[in-house]
């Protein structure tokens, strides 16, 4: 394996600083608490802070689950969850986010890692808003365990729009297949990276591409975009409940120029728990093939065994 890391980017330099701001909370609540509050311990002066910060960012995790329930689709009856799962779902993808913005994005992004004898065509990652290539730390990790070689790339700038990142992705694809000699690779998305896909092939054809593999992307839009920032997020939004509501017109326009063949390329993974892409079934893609879970939140798609199963077995299943 010829392992290589990514230069640093704009979101590998914000998720240090989001540590550093996390580390004064600490170190503010802890001197607050000794001087203000007579807590005698600075031991339970830190423990208080470091609760502090976890509980606020708890809180931001909980707002995204409350939103989702305003566009919500209906959960089908074999995929409802009980109280219990329902807490296991909330705190894997607590934690799930926690790995991911606070230790993966900021120090494990990377750019590839080759096998001089993979198995299986070669995958580009291509990581969803306001991610980087860490988010694919765990992905990597079990790509690696099957000697699958795979790239990563980082999309830049952030609150692009998601044309903006096409030319990006082409780049990386001619380059995945100059240094591999492979005709064709495998596309691995996850979120609005499924979209960005979907945008290069219809900019760019799918000579290159034997399959594109989607997790928990919005193929219809979410609801949640409409609080997110830049014209990617507007790009991507659904409007309205599930029922009545539509997707945004840049979707719309996308959906008109695809067909039958350009969709059967699609392998789209999701969960019917995304407390992200909401409504859930935004995620399933006409005329592709549609693989459903329960259980697993948004960020936890990237990071859940089970994913990992299904999307080491549909790149081998594609690579034949």
């Amino acid at each position: 394996m010829q392992p290589k890391r990514a230069t640093p980017g704009a979101v590998r330099r914000a998720t240090r600083v989001l540590l550093v701001l996390q580390a004064c909370a600490v170190l503010g609540i802890y001197i607050a608490a000794i001087r203000f509050l007579d807590v005698n311990s600075p031991f339970l002066a830190l423990v208080g802070g470091i609760a502090c910060v976890l509980l606020l960012r708890l809180l931001i995790v909980g707002n995204n689950f409350v939103l989702a329930v305003f566009y919500q689709s209906p959960t089908p009856p074999e995929h409802r969850l009980g109280w219990t799962g329902l807490l296991r779902l909330f705190f894997h993808e607590y934690a799930s986010s926690m790995a991911s913005s606070s230790w993966t994005m900021a120090f494990r992004s990377f750019d590839k890692r080759a096998f001089s004898n993979p198995a299986g065509l070669p995958v580009l990652l291509i990581h969803g808003y306001g991610c980087n290539s860490g988010y694919w730390h765990a992905m990597s990790r079990v790509l690696v365990h099957a000697r699958i070689t795979h790239y990563a790339v980082d999309l830049e700038p952030v609150f692009s729009d998601i044309d903006g990142f096409v030319p990006q992705v082409h780049e990386a694809v001619q380059r995945v297949c100059r240094e591999t000699g492979a005709a064709q690779i495998i596309l691995l998305a996850h979120s609005m990276g499924g979209l960005v896909a979907r945008a290069y092939l219809r900019d760019h054809g799918s000579e290159h591409i034997r399959k594109v593999i989607t997790l928990g992307t919005p193929h219809q839009g979410t609801g949640l975009a409409n609080f997110g920032l830049g014209p990617n997020s507007r790009q991507m939004r659904w409007t309205g409940r599930a029922d009545k509501g539509q997707a945004s017109q840049w979707l719309q326009r996308l959906e008109a120029r695809e067909d039958k063949q350009r969709r059967s390329l699609f392998v789209s993974i999701y969960s019917h728990h995304d407390n992200i892409v909401s409504p859930q079934q935004s995620s399933r893609l006409p005329d592709a093939t549609n693989i459903e879970f329960n259980g697993i939140g948004h960020v936890a798609l990237g990071m859940s065994p089970a994913i990992h199963q299904a999307v080491v077995a549909e790149i081998l299943r594609a690579s034949q």
